[in-house]
């Protein structure tokens, strides 16, 4: 069981600090520094900057939007973010939101079908293949790459936690990667991804179970909490996210906050974080590094094969707190032992 970590979790980091922190995170024996698409910082910028100064931590998207960018252009990325890193990268892809959608002028429908023939294209056009594809929501014709693509397969991880879309991961790719569900819920997701292995001949024990367990470290529990607050309120507020809170118990403190967003903005939803929320999801308040380490062993039990630790700042000095985490670690805690 590997640990990584992701940069950029809250936004706030600047860009310039990137390739010294991921030289640090290498040293210090992480096992991928990922990075994630959203209204954030362009993660393909910051991952070519982590693979140009690095040669032994991979790289990993976490995840890309299918409604971000075509599949030929995803392809063209993630060959391109492969040759740079010398075959380090690992393909995160998530389905997108509604309201994600919205921001690129575009409806989301159908994500299954979607996602399927996208992920479709994006893996021939890696193979280096040229293009013929008619689907019922992405068509790509006559596109072939103007280079020799690796030989090496470039591992593709769907982000999922409904029934169908973990099935559909098990079936389609190389795992899974796994936001904001608990050990009860991932076991249940473990279990839909590998039944979607069977169905299709592969090895269900092959599959990659990708986790995330986002964290804080602050003089005070209460400092730490605030800090992780807006992720989680986020998280909370946003579409598909509602259901799967829902399903391990949290619906009341959900549909809470929603209602006080709608009538007092983000904030005010913010106030409606509870205890029960912290102690039930993948969200760890600590004054310590070590107190992290105490609360990955339950994610490892569930399944996850890999945990990856998205740090959350709690004061101004986000980078300073980010380096004093990462010198916690040491190859020996970042390759933890099932």
């Amino acid at each position: 069981m590997q640990i990584d970590i992701e940069f950029d979790s809250g936004a706030q980091l600047p860009l310039d600090a990137i390739p010294e922190l991921a030289r640090m995170a290498e040293t210090h024996g992480f096992g991928c520094a990922w990075g994630g698409e959203a209204n954030n910082k362009d993660p393909t910028v910051m991952l070519s900057a982590i693979a140009a100064v690095t040669s032994r931590i991979k790289i990993g998207s976490a995840v890309y939007h299918i409604l971000g960018r075509t599949p030929a252009t995803l392809a063209l990325q993630a060959v391109g973010l492969d040759e740079l890193s010398g075959g380090r990268f690992l393909l995160g892809v998530g389905s997108s939101n509604p309201t994600i959608a919205r921001w690129h002028g575009l409806t989301l429908d159908h994500p299954l079908g979607r996602v399927r023939e996208y992920l479709e294209i994006v893996a021939r056009a890696m193979r280096g293949e040229k293009l013929d594809f008619d689907g019922q929501y992405f068509t790509s014709h006559a596109f072939k790459m103007a280079f020799k693509t690796s030989p090496q397969r470039i591992p593709i991880y769907l982000a999922a936690f409904g029934p169908m879309m973990t099935r559909l991961a098990g079936r389609i790719t190389d795992g899974v990667l796994i936001n904001m569900a608990n050990p009860t819920e991932i076991r249940r997701i473990v279990a839909e991804v590998k039944k979607g292995a069977e169905e299709t001949g592969k090895d269900p024990a092959a599959m990659e179970i990708i986790c995330k367990i986002r964290c804080s470290i602050a003089h005070s529990y209460g400092a730490a909490r605030e800090a992780l607050s807006h992720a989680l309120t986020y998280y909370a507020l946003a579409d598909y996210y509602r259901d799967l809170l829902g399903r391990m118990g949290f619906a009341p403190e959900v549909e809470a906050m929603r209602a006080a967003w709608k009538s007092g903005g983000f904030h005010a939803a913010r106030r409606l974080v509870t205890d029960r929320l912290f102690q039930g999801l993948p969200l760890v308040p600590a004054t310590s590094a070590e107190e992290v380490v105490e609360q990955i062993q339950p994610y490892v039990e569930a399944g996850a094969t890999r945990i990856i630790l998205p740090y959350v700042g709690a004061s101004d000095d986000l980078v300073g707190e980010i380096k004093n985490f990462i010198q916690y670690w040491s190859p020996a805690t970042t390759g933890l032992e099932k």
